[in-house]
């Protein structure tokens, strides 16, 4: 028993010399990149630089990130993904869910314990950010990984499409009336590593590498293979998983994997790493986007470097491993029982202003005048009423250790990459899984969840915290309301949640308010903003149940107009308005011309009188 102690204790001490602080300060400003060659454009730069910094800590590591806005023009924030920030809600990022924007000139201090592993990354998360490439790959070593001894060296790998345009370009044509079926805006190019031009990775022959893949693109998935190779997934969004062996992925915007790949014993040539971006999800295609790309394992440097063999037509024809089917290394059981279920559908819309936006139900996320967090941390009591939240951000509160499932069915005709901050959720079930069968639902009628007619829940669910919804079909995820905060639910397409797709989980409030306080550099960062932080969703601190005020979606199309007909409309409108602005300019230029022709007639009547 003695020496079962002396081990804890040693194991105890050990753990906390090896944690550290690990510091980042960040200058956040423009800076110009070209990383496909093509177009020199304004970037989100760190320290003067982009691409960005990649942060690397230890399991148990202290990150304190001190960010400063130097953008000038643009509120900003950091939303570290994947991490629990159990504890630490205040520190999750997304303005006006757990913070104020930090504006131009101000500070703002990140400072969480990470005590998870595996592979995440970090980005902006307010307004339109990601796609002026605010966002980088996230690391936490793990040296008890079960895993840990089987490579010798890692790679990270990150995948992204890529915009020419700045995003304060991009918005007014995307949310406009003259794209009434809100079809996303096409990427120009996709980056491996953030750049197009090809990059080798150095192996050597029969030796087992860790590569870390992470898609922090803004829309498109991509699917990612290895000519002539088997790889070993060993991590999903953080989740280890028991070794499994598959040759392709099919990895969406904000999903992370970590595979386990052996090399051949051989070095008579280099094999195409291949990145295959999604075509079906864009609406057009054009002549001059490259959608495939390769780069190269390495084994050679005077060897040919060929380029990949792509024998499909269409990349829905791929057939990548299927994710739900993964098992948890730790072996962790079905949730049983759940204590509330969700059940949900997105829908893709127009409103009475003839834009398309995006929902849960019947619901397009709208950002509250007070970040729903601090009124969590204002409403007292009230705090468990949905009420005080507002009608349009969609708040579902949660009891402590609730097992929630949420159903979510797609009545759209494209996919849709879920993610929930602070936690991982089980993945029961997804239909349909991907392959070719993935689109089958696409062209006829949505297949909803029949919670009578299903298959067989598996009793080790695959875990991860970003899962995609197929097309008109539907997934089923459960999870332990266990870490008291605000999370946000949502599409991690920026365009859709821009739209509106996302709603908020408000776990365990009165929970929050005894484990939590705003730090005051946080309540400072509101002032300069000039953002309330007291008060209901409408910024009403007298009354939390008054939301007259609040800020809320357009209005619904009156009955018997189709979103067709509410667009010409509005296009009928803007006509009849512009034609009689012209018969007004029209007329008061003749009224002009009279004016002078009656004073020149005068003129001479004068000089005949005299």
């Amino acid at each position: 028993m003695l020496s079962v102690f002396i081990f804890l204790a040693f194991a105890l001490s050990k753990s906390l010399v090896l944690a550290k602080n690990v510091v980042y300060d960040f200058n956040v400003t423009w800076v110009t990149a070209n990383p496909d060659g093509l177009a020199d454009r304004k970037v989100v730069g760190v320290n003067g630089q982009w691409p960005l910094p990649v942060i690397e800590v230890d399991k148990g590591d202290q990150l304190i990130v001190n960010m400063y806005n130097g953008l000038g023009d643009k509120n900003t924030s950091i939303h570290f993904h994947g991490m629990y920030q159990n504890g630490t809600n205040n520190m999750d990022g997304p303005s006006m869910v757990t913070q104020c924007p930090i504006p131009p000139g101000a500070s703002f201090t990140y400072n969480f314990t990470v005590n998870q592993n595996g592979t995440y990354f970090y980005h902006c998360h307010t307004d339109y950010c990601i796609p002026d490439g605010y966002r980088q790959a996230l690391i936490v070593h793990d040296n008890s990984s079960y895993f840990v001894d089987d490579y010798e060296e890692e790679f990270t790998i990150t995948m992204s499409d890529w915009y020419h345009n700045m995003a304060e370009n991009i918005k007014p044509e995307f949310m406009s009336l003259y794209n009434p079926t809100g079809a996303e805006p096409i990427p120009n190019a996709f980056l491996f590593n953030d750049t197009t031009q090809g990059i080798n990775l150095d192996v050597k022959p029969n030796t087992t590498y860790l590569l870390r893949l992470i898609n922090v693109g803004v829309f498109v998935a991509q699917y990612f293979y290895i000519e002539d190779h088997t790889f070993q997934i060993v991590e999903i969004d953080g989740v280890y998983t028991e070794p499994t062996e598959a040759d392709m992925l099919y990895i969406a915007v904000a999903q992370r994997y970590s595979v386990l790949l052996t090399t051949k014993n051989t070095t008579d040539k280099n094999y195409p790493i291949v990145t295959v971006a999604d075509s079906t999800l864009l609406d057009t295609i054009p002549s001059d986007l490259r959608l495939n790309y390769t780069n190269w394992l390495q084994y050679d440097a005077s060897a040919a470097h060929p380029q990949a063999n792509i024998t499909v037509s269409v990349s829905s024809d791929l057939d990548p491993y299927e994710d739900s089917t993964l098992v948890p290394y730790d072996h962790m059981s079905l949730l049983e029982n759940p204590t509330i279920s969700i059940n949900l559908a997105v829908v893709m819309d127009n409103l009475d202003n003839g834009k398309g936006y995006a929902f849960l139900n019947n619901i397009s996320y709208t950002a509250p005048k007070v970040p729903t967090l601090y009124t969590v941390m204002s409403a007292g009591e009230l705090a468990t009423d949905a009420t005080v939240y507002g009608d349009y951000t969609h708040s579902m509160v949660l009891g402590h250790n609730d097992v929630v499932e949420i159903v979510l069915n797609n009545n759209d005709t494209g996919s849709h990459p879920f993610h929930l901050h602070g936690h991982q959720f089980q993945v029961l079930g997804k239909n349909p899984s991907y392959g070719p069968d993935f689109f089958k639902y696409a062209d006829g009628d949505p297949f909803p969840y029949d919670p009578s007619n299903h298959s067989a829940f598996p009793a080790y669910p695959a875990r991860r915290d970003t899962l995609v919804l197929p097309p008109q079909g539907y997934f089923v995820i459960r999870f332990v309301a266990d870490n008291p905060g605000v999370w946000l639910f949502h599409c991690h397409i920026d365009w859709h949640l821009a739209q509106g797709l996302a709603m908020t989980m408000v776990e365990a409030p009165l929970q929050i308010q005894q484990r939590m306080t705003i730090p005051s550099g946080h309540i400072d960062t509101c002032r300069a903003a000039g953002v309330q932080y007291e008060g209901n969703a409408a910024g009403n601190t007298e009354d939390y149940t008054d939301l007259r005020g609040q800020n809320a979606q357009p209005g619904w199309i009156p009955g018997g107009f189709t979103a067709r007909g509410i667009v010409a409309m509005v296009f009928s409108i803007v006509s009849a308005f512009l034609g009689m602005g012209s018969i007004v300019l029209y007329g008061l230029s003749d009224l002009k011309f009279v004016n002078e022709n009656v004073q020149s007639t005068s003129d001479v009547a004068e000089e005949y009188h005299d």
